[in-house]
């Protein structure tokens, strides 16, 4: 007997199976990622908007969003497993399933860290132990050694465009404030006082960034923007630092956010040595 059971701070219902889950209704885009990750993609029967990667994964049956869920079209996929994501999902959507009698556990963890215990987990899941130990050690070994790299880095500081209207950025809590520290990045809202505080540019022109980061997402669609131009007192602005990185890499809680900390890292270092170029020419 399979009991699906809580891990570190994954929250999650315990329910017992009498074998490992084989169709899975995946509600996030990480999810789907992890899953696909350690091998065991193809027992996803549902997932919702946006989970894009990898290509198959877009062919897969969508019960909603993080607007809802289609509870009805859930039941009549018969899954033995429910895997959620409590930050993106309805709680009134996810007390139904259970309330149905659908198994659902959570993946919720909050430190990259622990992304390596959720793809053991997921193999746990899935009978798929072996393929989730190989993913979740080297997956370590690129974050350890990405530490390493950029450790004696000099601290640069960072303003962080979560998102542009209204104008959001990332607090001291949140998981972009550990992205920025594997970098070496000084996040200058590090010490708001919620972890995705709604800011002014005002603000931003106080904090004198040195570099702003801008994240995009890929779906085709147009990501709004913010005229930094319009602000030159920003030394960010003045110095002309202003980066974009892929939003679909570093927002989601997967294997493949390292590709988006492994180019944020490279970018910062191009910008301390442009600012350093710059500072000798004066």
């Amino acid at each position: 007997m399979l009991r699906y059971a809580c891990y570190l701070l994954v929250l999650c219902s315990f329910v017992v199976a009498a074998k490992p889950a084989e169709r899975i209704v995946a509600l996030a885009p990480h999810i789907v990622e992890n899953l696909y990750a350690i091998g065991a993609g193809e027992r996803i029967v549902a997932t919702v908007e946006h989970a894009d990667y990898p290509q198959a994964a877009q062919h897969i049956t969508r019960v909603g969003g993080h607007h809802g869920i289609q509870i009805e079209k859930i039941l009549a996929l018969q899954p033995d497993l429910v895997i959620a994501w409590q930050s993106g999902n309805k709680q009134t959507d996810l007390d139904k399933l259970i309330q149905l009698g659908l198994p659902v556990v959570y993946s919720e963890a909050k430190e990259i860290d622990q992304l390596a215990e959720e793809l053991r987990y997921f193999g746990q899941l899935t009978a798929r132990e072996a393929a989730a130990e190989k993913v979740a050690q080297a997956f370590t070994e690129r974050l350890l050694a990405l530490r390493k790299q950029y450790q004696n880095s000099r601290a640069i500081a960072a303003f962080y465009q979560l998102w542009p209207d209204p104008l959001m950025t990332v607090g001291p809590n949140s998981w972009l404030q550990q992205v920025l520290d594997v970098c070496q990045a000084d996040n200058v809202f590090a010490t708001a006082q919620s972890d995705y505080p709604q800011i002014s540019i005002e603000n931003v022109i106080a904090a004198q960034p040195e570099v702003i980061i801008i994240p995009q997402q890929q779906s085709g669609q147009a990501n709004p923007s913010v005229a930094w131009q319009h602000w030159p007192s920003i030394p960010a602005v003045k110095q002309q630092q202003l980066i974009t990185v892929d939003a679909d890499l570093l927002h989601r809680y997967s294997v493949r956010m390292l590709n988006g900390v492994a180019d944020l890292c490279v970018k910062l270092q191009h910008s301390r040595a442009q600012l350093t170029v710059n500072k000798g020419e004066k």
